[in-house]
């Protein structure tokens, strides 16, 4: 495992959401004020806001390859189709690993039912599974980054 995936799923055992604990390890490497990474990616976690769509580990590492691939200006279609195509590389190989995308579905139930939260705390694997959520996302993050650079 890379030193940014191990900082990642520390911060998820501290407390930190999936989403602010991919985004802000990545972005603090990047130079990036942590309080600011925490605070973009703060309503990411638990499929946005506890909906339970997309897993906060995936939308954390597709903000990280945002700031790392931006499209900065409205015209710069290869930017844009750069990190689409990162994106879908990221998302697919996350699906391979598990087989599912949203947090819902991850977890097997609603993050956001009134439960949800009793369940965090009465069943230590859940923490573990989401810890390997981050841990996984941000591996796979890694891989891209580290290709993409040479």
């Amino acid at each position: 495992m890379g030193k940014i995936a191990e900082t990642a799923e520390k911060s998820f055992i501290e407390g930190y959401s999936c989403s602010q604990s991919v985004f802000s390890a990545f972005a603090e490497a990047e130079g990036m004020d942590l309080d600011l990474a925490l605070s973009i990616s703060t309503s990411f976690g638990a499929g946005m806001a506890r909906i339970g769509d997309t897993c906060g580990a995936i939308t954390g590492g597709m903000m990280v390859l945002g700031l790392k691939f931006p499209r900065l200006t409205a015209n710069d279609t290869e930017a844009k189709e750069k990190n689409y195509r990162l994106v879908h590389e990221f998302v697919e190989e996350f699906n391979k690993r598990f087989e599912k995308t949203d947090c819902r579905d991850l977890l097997g139930f609603e993050p956001g039912a009134p439960e949800a939260s009793e369940r965090f705390e009465n069943e230590p694997e859940l923490e573990k599974r989401c810890a390997g959520f981050v841990r996984e996302a941000s591996e796979i993050i890694e891989k891209i980054l580290i290709r993409e650079a040479f």
